[in-house]
């Protein structure tokens, strides 16, 4: 039998046997393995066509937090067109949306995402730390990796009767705070440095610092487990007189009619940075690192910016900064978790059992 004959025949062996296991034989780069025989002079396009075959359609997971959804929903299409055009390549998305510290629990705990793009590093250096993403991924993509901000709101009553205006009116007396609690919440580790900080970064030291937060805390009556929670408490079971909550969350209930509450923005206030990476150990398994990094690069565009910009985030583009401007109340004082040190050490200090939260709780303050 001729040689090349005989490998054909191999190949679609080899190729039934990977659609009986339920392996897709698109998602997989093929190259040529002789079995017990060497091919001596294969025809001559053969060898190098199978070795830089690409399949006809790509798929790549992303995995992100919740109201991440509606920027993306526009993002993917552009991205998906622009591919098409430069690489003659289709690529399909598949997507999850929750709670950020859930994703990334569902990430590490076993669902393959290409790239992650979540409300915090604390979450993405989880997945760092079981092995998944290389470390030193901040320096992978620009801005170190930063690819969305926001800040914390202060959201009132219509007519803000309690007249809230400033982070000090939230230890009033009578005033009910509702914000979710740090131990279970990516978005209310953000909310308790805010606190922290509008002392800290004033002016004001430690000590003032736990006197300010340990009353803030007593002013509020429950400790929802996520800010869907806290935002379902505050609008749904009107419980509270001031909901802390991510500018941009309230930008887009704004937009969508879902909420004509007042929202004052702290002038000193945190910067809340939200990272994006590639997720190493799932991109050189699937083959899929050049697509998620081109993704990831593409999420840094004006073009992608702009659709961040549209639901409430603060883009990291200056040319899109600078045109949407007028969108977002200036921050006299913006500071960031490097401010505190980094993550690793907020939590240590703050969220870990038995820090500064937990004392807080306890009333040791």
């Amino acid at each position: 039998m001729n040689l090349f004959k005989a490998w054909q025949k191999s190949s679609k062996r080899v190729r039934t046997l990977l659609i009986a296991t339920g392996l897709s034989v698109g998602a997989i780069a093929v190259v040529p393995v002789y079995a017990g025989m060497t091919l001596q002079n294969p025809p001559s396009r053969s060898k190098s066509e199978l070795i830089t075959q690409k399949p006809k359609t790509l798929e790549l997971t992303l995995v992100s937090y919740a109201v991440t959804k509606e920027a993306y929903s526009k993002i993917i299409p552009l991205f998906v067109q622009k591919w098409k055009k430069e690489r003659k390549q289709d690529i399909t998305f598949r997507e999850s949306y929750g709670g950020s510290g859930s994703q990334a629990r569902a990430v590490i705990d076993g669902l393959e995402a290409d790239v992650v793009a979540l409300a915090l590093g604390l979450d993405t250096n989880q997945i760092q730390k079981a092995g998944l993403i290389s470390p030193g991924w901040e320096k992978e993509a620009p801005n170190n990796a930063i690819v969305t901000r926001s800040v914390v709101a202060l959201v009132t009553r219509p007519g803000n009767p309690k007249q809230i205006r400033d982070w000090a009116d939230l230890v009033k007396p009578g005033v009910s705070v509702i914000t979710a609690n740090p131990k279970t919440s990516g978005g209310a580790r953000w909310n308790f440095l805010g606190l922290w900080g509008s002392v800290t970064q004033s002016g004001g030291n430690e000590a003032k610092a736990r006197e300010y937060v340990s009353k803030v805390y007593k002013n509020t009556p429950v400790l929802p487990k996520d800010a869907r929670e806290a935002s379902d408490t505050f609008y749904k079971r009107n419980q509270g007189d001031v909901l802390l909550n991510y500018e941009n969350e309230e930008i887009l209930a704004k937009q969508k009619g879902e909420s004509k509450n007042p929202v004052v923005i702290p002038q000193v206030n945190i910067s809340i940075d939200n990272p994006v990476a590639v997720v190493d150990k799932v991109v050189d398994k699937r083959g899929t690192r050049q697509v998620a990094e081109a993704f990831v690069k593409f999420l840094y565009t004006p073009e992608a910016q702009r659709e961040f910009a549209k639901v409430g985030f603060r883009p990291v583009d200056k040319t899109v900064a600078n045109e949407t401007q007028k969108q977002f109340p200036k921050i006299g004082k913006l500071y960031t978790v490097g401010n505190f040190g980094g993550w690793d050490a907020v939590q240590k200090k703050f969220f870990a059992d038995g820090a500064l939260f937990d004392q807080i709780q306890g009333g040791k303050f």
